[in-house]
């Protein structure tokens, strides 16, 4: 068995592949005791992966981590590229991991999911995404942490208060995880078929095959412009028309702001300058008496006084030279009292005791304020007001002009989506025929040998979102009857044969990498399910799929086949998955077959064999 299909599970000890050669932990097999908890198995996982991945096949779902999910207990798995079946008795626990997987997905959950006796239960997926993936721009656009070697790390915790998930180890919401999901995995369960009657995932499948991802997104511009001028025009056409009083209102609004003249350099000095023109006088006092200090008239004054005693440091520092090194501040200190000087008296003849000066800022500042009651708390929000009266004068004043000029651009625009809608449906009416006639071919193999299948578009009478034309998908299962919606006429399996049909059609243009089929194959025959078989098969050559069956035709033919069991823990019921190969795997396809015994052992190897 390749290294790369390692899964560790068990009854709360995990353990490394060269500790325990059989995948899996059967109760009333001994195992070395050495215990490896989660977290250090994902440490040692992370650390080694881009070895491992270099050595293997590129894969989709990498890692698979379940811990107290229904009957698992523990569960690390490693899938493997190409087709994986899933086998094992009802009720054994298959479900849990395609539960697992899509909550992984950012499927709701709830607290009965949780393992009984235990707290929470959790999930964690790790997927390897190539670098064209969109899942990295849709995390660049929510800001979630970019994939480390192309590998996106999925975390759901569970809990009976609350519910976590995490993309990348960032938190984020259910349904970013939902968006992202998406774009990881296709699943077709019991109901996930059931979107095939859609009628935009039946046109998203017949673009998708046409490869019209060029020809949608220029057309979805086109439609989006377009949308968004009549959305304008529709606006101003029903506004109901402006009163003279509102009018009025907004030019006196406009006008009293203008002529109040205030500019953000004056309001920013304004309280400033009304402080000092206020208290002029009492400042001029201050800065005489500050003057007279350092130069008295009548005696020496501070300044004098500093300077002699620098000359007399002077003295000092020629008969002893070693007041030098703590006498030499005593310079920088007489030059900066002279500064401060000549300072006092640059300021002292600025001061300006002018009453008339006094009296026009406070003016000035009452008209402030008296704007501030009126249009806000700040200049900012005066500002702002003044903006808005002003747009919505324009709008008002030029109502008609900006209609016409709205009208002219909606017929520009409607020319150029005419352009990409047309180019568009020429597209998917040459695509058209060749998707059905593909999937044609792949149903007759799986089982519809007379069948019809026919893409019929009908033109819309208004542009749509995503073409100027409706598609449905019709479907003749039995010869004579006419062809009718899928919708009206097909079963829950016959449906899931025609989704297996439509994915092999598109199976080398189908983006998402890792599909999942949860018992499609179920209500079919034994040739029918082989056919199944097949195609699943063929779709694992470019994708990783993972199925769940209980026809061992389909399994024969996968290239990794795992088995679900039950198994008992003390007086605890867990579920077990693990690998077969060779003895292992002719048992369980026996079993699937009907029962033991030699017979089935050898139409088991048979159908090996023929795979």
């Amino acid at each position: 068995m390749e290294e790369r299909n390692r899964l560790f599970l068990g009854s709360g000890e995990v353990h490394t592949a060269q500790e325990q050669p059989i995948w899996g932990t059967p109760v009333d097999v001994p195992v070395p005791k050495k215990r490896m908890f989660i977290t250090d198995v994902m440490v040692a996982f992370r650390a080694d992966y881009a070895i491992m991945h270099s050595k293997s096949k590129a894969r989709m779902l990498t890692l698979l981590k379940i811990r107290n999910l229904a009957l698992v207990d523990q569960l690390l798995w490693e899938p493997s590229s190409g087709f994986i079946c899933i086998t094992g008795e009802t009720g054994a626990g298959k479900s849990v991991i395609i539960g697992a997987i899509r909550l992984a997905l950012g499927e709701r959950a709830d607290k009965t999911l949780i393992r009984s006796g235990e707290q929470q239960c959790s999930v964690e997926a790790v997927f390897h995404l190539p670098d064209s993936s969109s899942v990295h721009a849709i995390l660049n656009e929510h800001g979630v942490p970019p994939c480390e070697d192309g590998n996106l790390i999925i975390k759901r915790i569970i809990s009976p208060t609350a519910n976590r998930q995490f993309l990348n180890d960032s938190p984020c919401t259910l349904n970013l995880l939902r968006e992202a999901g998406a774009c990881l995995v296709d699943m077709h369960g019991p109901n996930d078929h059931r979107s095939l009657t859609s009628h935009d995932r039946q046109l998203s499948l017949l673009d998708a095959f046409g490869e019209h991802a060029r020809l949608t997104q220029a057309y979805a511009d086109s439609w989006r412009q377009w949308q968004d001028a009549r959305r304008a025009y529709d606006d101003l056409e029903h506004a109901e028309a402006a009163a003279d009083r509102e009018i009025e209102l907004l030019r006196h609004q406009v006008d009293e702001i203008d002529a109040a003249g205030f500019t953000p350099e004056e309001v920013l000095t304004l309280e400033e300058r009304w402080q000092r023109a206020r208290n002029g006088t009492r400042l001029q006092e201050l800065v005489s008496r500050m003057l007279s200090m350092l130069e008295e008239t009548d005696g020496p004054g501070l300044g004098s006084q500093l300077r002699e005693l620098s000359r007399a440091s002077h003295d000092l520092e020629r008969m002893d030279s070693s007041t030098a090194a703590w006498l030499a501040p005593l310079e920088g200190v007489t030059l900066e009292l002279k500064e401060i000087e000549n300072r006092l008296a640059d300021y002292s003849a600025e001061l300006d005791c002018d009453p008339q000066e006094l009296f026009r800022l406070e003016e000035r500042i009452n008209l402030l304020e008296s704007l501030k009651m009126k249009y806000g708390h700040s200049f900012e929000d005066i500002a702002a007001r003044r903006e808005e009266a002003v747009c919505r004068l324009d709008r008002i004043e030029h109502r008609t002009e900006r209609l016409e000029e709205l009208r002219a651009a909606i017929a520009q625009l409607r020319k150029q989506l005419d352009a990409a809608g047309q180019a568009l449906t020429k597209a998917r009416q040459a695509a058209a025929p060749r998707l059905a006639e593909s999937i044609v071919k792949h149903s007759r193999e799986l089982g519809f040998r007379q069948a019809v299948f026919e893409i019929s578009l009908t033109p819309l009478q208004e542009p749509g979102s995503q073409g100027m034309e409706t598609v449905e998908f019709l479907f003749g299962p039995n010869p004579g009857e006419p062809s009718k919606p899928l919708r009206l006429i097909a079963s829950g399996g016959e449906l899931a044969r025609i989704m297996l049909a439509i994915k092999s059609a598109l199976a080398h243009k189908d983006s998402t990498p890792l599909l999942v089929f949860d018992e499609i194959d179920a209500n079919v025959g034994g040739e029918v399910a082989r056919s199944v078989g097949f195609k699943m098969q063929q779709l694992g050559a470019r994708h990783q799929v993972i199925s769940i069956t209980h026809f061992p035709q389909v399994a024969a033919l996968a290239s990794h086949h795992y088995l679900v069991q039950k198994a008992s823990a003390g007086n605890r019921t867990i579920s077990c998955l693990r690998e077969v190969d060779q003895e292992e795997r002719i048992d369980e396809l026996a079993r699937m077959l009907g029962g033991g015994g030699d017979h089935a052992r050898t139409l088991a190897q048979a159908l090996l064999q023929t795979s």
